[in-house]
């Protein structure tokens, strides 16, 4: 080993320490000293309202819809809404309801080339108007992916995955769409906004 290629591996780490080392202290140096200047408003506003808690304090959302899949798996879909941008965000949960360990099916990605490049998601689901006789596929990013909830291979019993999967808009006229989803069954449920 040359001495030049040792004297460019230890510039290099040293060069490396030193950015991890910056890096870490401008984490630490974030806005944290500040929290004497302002009343936790968050407190007082929970003490106001009563013991009243949200849903993402762990009370259950209303359940619109529960789609049944293979081996005690459930899509249990909570919401469904419009967005200006003239989309549909449908959201829920993917869990495990049966006793042992389940690898979901690669069919719930569908069989699309460019979603398939993409790995597991939630691509092949699909939402139906049956009133305007039309089918919406899950959207996709300017690189293909899909937008849906990606990276995900098996639950544990009793795990559940927030999942959410967005398509384009059916008409205001539609108040009710059909979800399908590869190896489950489909579902109907209203969309707000």
């Amino acid at each position: 080993m040359s001495v030049r290629f040792t004297t460019k591996a230890r510039r290099g780490a040293v060069a490396l320490s030193l950015a991890a080392g910056l890096a870490l202290g401008v984490a630490g140096c974030g806005t944290g000293g500040g929290q004497d200047d302002k009343p936790d408003t968050s407190a007082s506003a929970s003490q106001d309202r009563g013991s009243q808690p949200t849903p993402q304090e762990g009370q259950d959302e209303a359940l619109l819809a529960e789609l049944k899949g293979p081996d005690g798996l459930l899509l249990q879909v909570t919401s469904a809404q419009r967005d200006a941008g003239g989309f549909v965000t449908v959201s829920g949960n993917l869990k495990n309801d049966g006793a042992e360990r389940v690898t979901v099916n690669g069919a719930v990605r569908g069989n699309e080339t460019e979603i398939l490049r993409h790995g597991m998601s939630l691509g092949g689901a699909t939402l139906v108007d049956s009133k305007d006789k039309k089918r919406y596929y899950v959207l996709r990013d300017t690189d293909g992916r899909p937008l849906t909830t990606t990276g995900f291979s098996s639950l544990k019993a009793g795990e559940s995955l927030a999942v959410f999967m967005q398509f384009p808009s059916p008409p205001a006229s539609s108040a009710e769409v059909i979800l399908q989803l590869p190896t489950f069954a489909s579902a109907t449920f209203p969309v707000s906004g």
